[in-house]
């Protein structure tokens, strides 16, 4: 009787103790089972629940979802100017890897090993832009921050999504030097449009001028042809005549007409008379 009051008192004593050994795995992360005296650390992670284990076993967990981890970070431009910039990244442990990253890194990833590579490689990065480079080609930086970073933690069980510069830090100098740069760069831009147009104009007169030229030398050609044309066919027409106009073919002319007068003058023996048609009588 005393043996099951003992077993009673004992379990009563216990069962809060012995309820609350256990972990809760929350939606969007995945643990790891921790067994020091049995099988050690688990290498298949499990997903969201609650897991009773006793007392001196554990599970760690991690999240999963992505983490925007914000940063502000002291640089100097390529022209040697001191500017404060506040830059994100969004990271996030590789679920798949989850083992691999609690034995050689542990939950605090960041801390340890993107935020020393992040710092680096936006002070690296930007170092290559003058001041005044920085507002326009944020996107640009952006980027090869972004793939710069993803080299350095490449093999560290951790994926990286985006890259941000959220906010730059400028004084009233460097404000001024931006507006005077912006204004230029506005000034050169008209200029080359107006440029433009002016090229294209003349590109558009020297294109008419060579068509009224090639339509006039065409227009002269044709004349020129024109003429040759009616030039060869007179020499041919007057040859015609000179090849045909005999004296005997004059004569036959004149006595073939009831109008000419005319009286014969011999020459000789054998000559053809001169046909003479006297005017006025």
């Amino acid at each position: 009787m005393k043996a099951k009051v003992g077993v009673i008192v004992f379990f009563l004593v216990a069962a809060p103790w012995l309820l609350g050994c256990g972990s809760t795995v929350a939606p969007g992360k995945m643990g790891l089972k921790w067994h020091p005296l049995t099988m050690g650390l688990s290498a298949k992670p499990v997903r969201e629940g609650f897991y009773w284990h006793l007392p001196w076993n554990d599970v760690f967990t991690y999240a999963l979802q992505w983490q925007n981890f914000t940063e502000k970070v002291e640089v100097l431009t390529r022209d040697d100017l001191h500017i404060q910039m506040e830059t994100s990244v969004v990271a996030r442990p590789l679920a798949q890897e989850l083992y691999q990253l609690q034995l050689e890194i542990g939950p605090d990833f960041y801390p340890n090993i993107v935020k020393p590579e992040f710092l680096t490689v936006v002070r690296n990065t930007v170092a290559d832009y003058a001041m005044v480079e920085i507002p326009e080609k944020s996107p640009e930086i952006e980027a090869k921050i972004l793939q710069a970073l993803r080299d350095r933690v490449k093999g560290k069980h951790i994926e990286l999504d985006n890259v941000t510069i959220n906010h730059i830090d400028f004084t009233a100098g460097m404000l001024r030097a931006i507006e005077t740069k912006l204004a230029k760069e506005q000034e050169r831009t008209q200029k080359d449009f107006e440029l433009d147009i002016a090229v294209k104009e003349a590109e558009i007169a020297r294109v008419r001028a060579k068509s009224e030229a090639d339509a006039l030398q065409i227009r002269a050609n044709g004349e020129a042809e024109a003429q040759k044309v009616r030039a060869a066919g007179q020499a041919e027409a007057q040859k015609s005549i000179d090849r045909t106009l005999t004296p005997r073919f004059l004569q036959f002319k004149a006595f073939d007409s009831s109008n000419t007068k005319f009286i014969y003058v011999p020459i000789g023996k054998d000559g053809l008379p001169i046909i003479v048609s006297p005017e006025g009588r």
